[in-house]
């Protein structure tokens, strides 16, 4: 009889009460020769100096890149792979990653792919990172005008959530991470979603915050220890990303980029119009939804003359099969229906509905 092994290792997740401590041990379970420590220009200023004084990083090596994901390219990849090839790395070598999610998602695969594969830790900084890309093993760059078109799966071996990062955030960053926080309420049970809801992102209670993040992120966990390599559930996690990786990808290419978080929410409100459409998702957890996201996150501005190149950046979807655009869709909180095909006149009736209920 044949055995047969998952390709992709658990990562180990750990909800940070003595950074110090949880960073030292973490690095400890990583045999290694040499250590280095990726930064973007706001997280070497930020951030790095939370950490650069503890003793198990005094030998760490550290490696700059641009902030914002305009330096989530092959150019910015290969000055890494140089960066860790002038220094001598080899594939007995550590790095940690310290960043939002532009630097987990690059840094991951940088690591991922020098040599065939170095270790890598996970340290993020912005909720964005703590609650989905730092978690769950997708790496990657941007490429072509694309989000995310160039990765593998490939996850860390640890990930160290602290919130105390987060103190240093703006409201804009901490909103576009709360972004994916609500997309995971969405698919899980009503009193998440609800709590979600009422939670006031005005006066943020840190403790309060670290709770719900610590849900989130076993909410991503449970789906993709499912399913690592997104073939089924695990495309529950693209709820409002179809539409809202349109959106991102046209505000990036109209040289006006918005915060991965809000393309998210703005495009919830569509799949949930799109999903209350077909599989009957209940109007007024709709509304509820929309509501929120309207107060919070505004509105993308855009006409129906764009229409065509919103529909375009979705054939580029990484769900889409045989030329089909698929979504994932909600029947009710937590009842998930993946591979939902739609036409471009559904399509076009979503971007209608979102202009007409967010005023643009």
């Amino acid at each position: 009889m044949r055995e047969t092994y998952s390709i992709m290792n658990k990562q180990k997740v750990i909800i940070c009460h003595d950074l110090k401590e949880n960073l030292s041990s973490a690095i400890q379970a990583c045999p290694h020769d040499k250590l280095f420590v990726l930064v973007d220009e706001h997280t070497k200023q930020l951030c790095l100096p939370i950490i650069a004084k503890f003793e198990c990083l005094q030998e760490a090596y550290i490696i700059t890149i641009g902030a914002e994901d305009i330096h989530k390219n092959i150019d910015t990849l290969v000055h890494v792979w140089q960066e860790l090839g002038n220094q001598g790395a080899t594939r007995h070598s550590l790095m940690i990653n310290l960043g939002g999610g532009m630097v987990t998602d690059l840094g991951g695969f940088a690591a991922s792919t020098f040599k065939r594969g170095i270790k890598y830790i996970n340290i993020p900084t912005t909720l964005l990172a703590m609650v989905d890309a730092s978690v769950g093993g997708k790496t990657g760059i941007n490429f072509n005008g694309l989000k995310n078109e160039i990765g593998v799966f490939s996850p860390a071996e640890f990930v160290l959530i602290d919130t105390e990062f987060l103190k240093s955030l703006d409201n804009q960053n901490l909103l576009s991470g709360y972004a994916e926080m609500l997309k995971h309420g969405i698919i899980s049970t009503t009193a998440h979603w609800a709590e979600l809801l009422k939670f006031d992102m005005n006066n943020i209670d840190y403790q309060a915050l670290q709770t719900l993040v610590a849900h989130s992120v076993q909410i991503k966990e449970n789906i993709v220890e499912q399913d690592p390599f997104e073939k089924g559930i695990r495309k529950a996690l693209n709820v409002g990303h179809t539409v809202g990786h349109a959106f991102e990808s046209m505000a990036l290419e109209n040289g006006h980029p918005v915060l991965h978080g809000y393309a998210v929410a703005w495009g919830i409100v569509c799949e949930l119009y799109f999903s209350y459409l077909k599989v009957g998702f209940p109007k007024d957890k709709m509304r509820q939804t929309l509501q929120f996201i309207k107060e919070n996150y505004g509105v993308l501005t855009f006409d129906c003359k764009q229409y065509d190149r919103l529909y375009e950046f979705m054939t580029h979807d990484k769900k889409n099969c045989a030329g089909i655009i698929n979504f994932t869709l909600m029947g009710e909180i937590g009842d998930i229906r993946i591979n939902q095909p739609a036409t471009k006149e559904e399509i076009t009736d979503m971007l209608d509905f979102y202009r007409e209920s967010m005023g643009c």
